[in-house]
Parts: structure tokens; sequence; C-alpha cells
């Protein structure tokens, strides 16, 4: 749906979005301890908007502007100590997946968020709810 906010990406959309293919990432969150996506309890990462965006550092790092890998991680520990973790070098937001009509909305600027419809809310409360009784159907709580 148009307008809806993401919590958390699946890596195929955050390949998508920093143009990469999915195995990189995998790779890449070897090489950098920084780019640590939780994983869910099947194993699955879930990309927050902060790991997007530290994805699409990297990228620039190694290829814009051709740092090794050492020197990247380097670089991305002392942007960090000047809190310059910034991918777009100026630019505001994180690109979107091409399939996605709503902007990446960049941490940290509450502006950017909407708030949240009540119908949604009560959805999700409604979902919480359910998962709950079904973890603890099979003892899983």
């Amino acid at each position: 749906m148009a307008g809806e906010e993401k919590l958390f990406y699946t890596i195929g959309e955050v390949a998508q979005i920093v143009d990469v293919k999915p195995y990189v990432l995998r790779y890449w969150e070897t090489e950098f301890r920084k780019l640590n996506p939780q994983k869910s309890v099947t194993g699955q990462r879930a990309y927050r908007k902060r790991d997007v965006r530290m994805a699409l550092t990297i990228k620039r790092l190694l290829y814009g502007e051709k740092y090794t890998i050492a020197g990247a991680v380097k670089k991305l520990d002392e942007l960090e100590e000047k809190d310059a973790l910034d991918p777009m070098s100026g630019e505001g937001t994180v690109p979107e997946p091409t399939h996605s009509k709503a902007p990446i909305p960049v941490p940290g600027r509450e502006e950017n968020f909407p708030p949240i419809p009540r119908e949604k809310v009560a959805e999700m409360k409604t979902l919480i709810t359910s998962t709950r009784v079904i973890l603890k159907k099979y003892g899983l709580n």
C-alpha cells in the first residue's frame, strides 16, 4: 500500500535498494561488523533502516570511492565517530525499492515518519495476540 512504512526489509529488498546481489550483502556482513541485520527465529535476515543506510555507505566506499575492504572498515569507523554515516553524501533519504511507492525515512529524523493510522495499530494488536495464542499452543512462548 502507498504511504505504508516498513520497519524491516528482506535481503531481497535491500539488495534491490543497494543494487547488489543478496550474496554480496551476506559477504559484507562477514567483513563489516557494523552491517548486522537482525535474524528471525527461522534465520531470515531482517534489515532495519540503519542497516540499509550502512549497506549504501559500504557500497559507496567500495564501488564509488574505490576503498579496499580494510580501508572501508577504517573509513566507516571514522565516519561513525564524526556521526557522518550518510550513504548519499549529503542527500537526506535512502532510496526506496523500485516496487515500493513509500520513501524510506531517515532514522533520527522523526519528521519523516508519518503517524500510524488507528486501524493499522488495531490490526497489529490483533496479529500480536494471534501470534501469542499460536506460540502458547505449541509451547514456544
